[in-house]
């Protein structure tokens, strides 16, 4: 990251998500800071380098956030929010870099190639900020099919007329295992060339999130009316797997479509 001189933006306390730990480089700065705040207010130290240290200090927060979001293997609905924040942020901060150095260049006080690691980081940031949003969108779609089940399962509980409308229900034998998914996967795989889309596989942050227990069960990010989804219906039922096919979460719409296998997901018990 690289801040030239001039550069006047002020890093809001408030942009900083708190942290369980904040990473190395982050302690390593705001071990530094303080000294630095005294020299500032002594008149000793200019006030751009305090707002440089305060800016980097939260861009590398941001930094840290999206290395446990982006690429970490579980995510709820708030650190999604939180994930997109950060990723708009530190792609503002560079594209002010850049707007900076490009002044500078203008200005004949810089080069013309002094602009090219600037553009390198902004694309950076774009392509950081592609891979929030997909994995924001992901966690809102996962999000979605968990409320989908919930929706289902209270209006099959009130009356069980409505099952058909919306989802599909196949009791089997009432037992499912990994082992069996595993099986599961290969026939999918063998059948169609690709890899099965499991959404959810057993117990995830955001199902905890949302008060399921998801232990035991997996989501397939298939349309039950759909080739593929009847093609995978069918094999359960062969193979006496249970499952649950839902269509729609509200009447008209295809949002949380998806097929539930294993038993249906059960509020946790509090404390549990």
């Amino acid at each position: 990251m690289r801040f030239l001189p001039g550069l006047m933006f002020v890093a809001c306390a408030t942009c900083v998500f708190a942290q369980a730990e904040d990473p190395p480089e982050v302690l390593r700065a705001k071990a530094g800071i303080e000294r630095l705040r005294s020299l500032v207010d002594a008149g000793v130290a200019p006030r751009v380098l305090l707002v440089q240290a305060e800016t980097a200090i939260a861009d590398a927060q941001d930094e840290a956030l999206l290395r446990r979001t982006v690429y970490g293997t579980e995510l709820t609905e708030d650190q999604a929010d939180e994930m997109l924040a950060a990723a708009a942020r530190r792609l503002d901060r560079r594209q002010q870099a850049l707007d900076v150095g490009r002044n500078l260049v203008d200005g004949g006080v810089a080069a013309l190639d002094s602009l090219t690691p600037l553009r390198e980081e902004l694309d950076a940031a774009r392509k950081e900020q592609d891979l929030a949003q997909s994995r924001a969108k992901f966690t809102r779609e996962l999000a979605q099919m968990a409320r989908t089940e919930e929706l289902v399962a209270s209006t099959l509980a009130q009356d069980p007329r409505h099952s058909g409308d919306l989802a599909g229900r196949y009791d089997g034998d009432g037992i499912f295992t990994m082992g069996t998914f595993a099986r599961v996967e290969l026939a999918f795989e063998t059948r169609f060339g690709k890899p099965l889309p499991v959404s959810a596989m057993g117990e995830t942050a955001l199902h905890r999130s949302l008060g399921f227990d998801h232990r035991g069960r997996v989501d397939v990010a298939l349309h039950p009316d759909q080739p593929e989804g009847h093609w995978l219906l069918l094999y359960l039922v062969g193979k006496r797997i249970p499952y649950f096919a839902f269509r729609q979460a509200v009447p008209g719409k295809a949002t949380g479509a998806h097929i539930h296998i294993g038993p249906m997901s059960t509020h946790l018990k509090l404390g549990g």
